[in-house]
């Protein structure tokens, strides 16, 4: 291995072992970003609703040929021969978990009134190349590409997918939380979260799969019983078992399904729809009884819905866990 590419090892290295660090150094460098209920999680006013929204109530829209981003693949702090981050770290310091699949890039959003968020397509690799790339210069001491991108919640300078946060809590009060494992991870590792939280991506079609609903029942299953994510050729979701389970479960109201809001992580720039699920405990019991202790992604726990954030947490998860303490009382958690 050339100086250049263990410089760029290390310096990876370092990013991985200081993220709670380095985001709070990240985070100081936007005061006049608005943020998600007192978190790091930078946001615009109109993208958190004053009150939960029922999930079935936010309007997806589709544009298949939208414009290109600002910044797109840049090479700034590569070694000599990589032309994006997304090779290099393929190449350098792969995690367990590294796969250009298919993804839903959001292009724009609002919830003061009903939700709308309009997606378009992109690759697993377009969010990667940027957002790791400007948490890696940032642990290297630089910004050069921190300051091509600019505003972090202006959807049209970067690629900007979606990962689908959720919280997921019992109606007596406690809820699902998952330790990042760096050695398996790209994004956030060494942090906690709650869970599941998966990037919004489509599994056949991208005009049927463009459903929040679908992917979490997909994440639900990988994340909390240990599934595996390859579904096979033939898949065809609303007959699966689980998700038939899943979905007659929150059709009955034993499982509530809301939007909180979306905001972005103020180190990598990832962009994150909130969302709370409440289940009856009963319900939670039948169909997570089961639940892992170690998945594919790192420790699975359960923890004390109490108004307390465990340190260090993902911007995200602190966000979503705040949000549901706000609105805990119309959310039906410890009544």
């Amino acid at each position: 291995m050339d100086p250049d590419e263990t410089r760029w090892r290390d310096e990876r290295a370092l990013l991985n072992a200081e993220r709670d660090r380095l985001g709070r150094l990240a985070s100081d460098l936007y005061p006049g970003v608005p943020r998600v209920a007192g978190t790091r999680l930078m946001c615009r006013d109109e993208w958190i609703p004053r009150a939960p929204v029922p999930l079935e109530d936010v309007r997806l829209e589709w544009d298949a040929a939208p414009a290109p981003p600002a910044v797109a693949d840049p090479a700034e702090g590569l070694p000599d021969g990589y032309r994006t981050y997304a090779g290099a770290m393929a190449a350098l310091a792969a995690p367990r978990i590294l796969d250009d699949r298919p993804s839903y890039r959001l292009l724009a959003a609002g919830a003061a009134g009903p939700p709308v968020l309009r997606f378009g397509p992109a690759r697993y690799f377009d969010g990667v190349n940027v957002g790791e790339a400007v948490a890696h210069e940032l642990a290297a001491g630089r910004a050069d590409l921190r300051g091509r991108v600019g505003d972090p919640c202006d959807l049209r300078r970067r690629t900007a997918l979606c990962a689908i946060t959720t919280l997921t809590v019992t109606a007596s009060g406690s809820y699902v939380l998952h330790w990042r494992d760096p050695a398996k991870v790209a994004h956030a590792g060494g942090l906690h979260q709650v869970m599941p939280v998966g990037v919004f991506q489509p599994l056949t079609d991208e005009r049927e799969d463009l459903d929040l609903w679908r992917c979490m029942v997909r994440e639900y299953a990988e994340e909390l019983l240990g599934m595996d994510e390859d579904y096979g050729d033939g898949f065809v979701q609303e007959e699966w078992p689980f998700h038939r389970t899943m979905t007659r479960a929150r059709n009955e109201r034993r499982i509530r399904a809301h939007f909180l809001g979306l905001g972005v992580d103020p180190l990598t720039f990832a962009l994150d729809l909130l969302t709370v699920v409440v289940m009856d405990d009963a319900a939670f019991g039948d169909l997570f009884g089961g639940l892992v202790a170690v998945n594919d992604e790192g420790r699975v726990s359960t923890a004390a819905f109490d108004g307390t954030v465990p340190e260090p947490m993902q911007p995200a998860g602190a966000a979503a866990l705040a949000l549901a303490w706000r609105h805990r009382a119309a959310l039906g958690i410890g009544a």
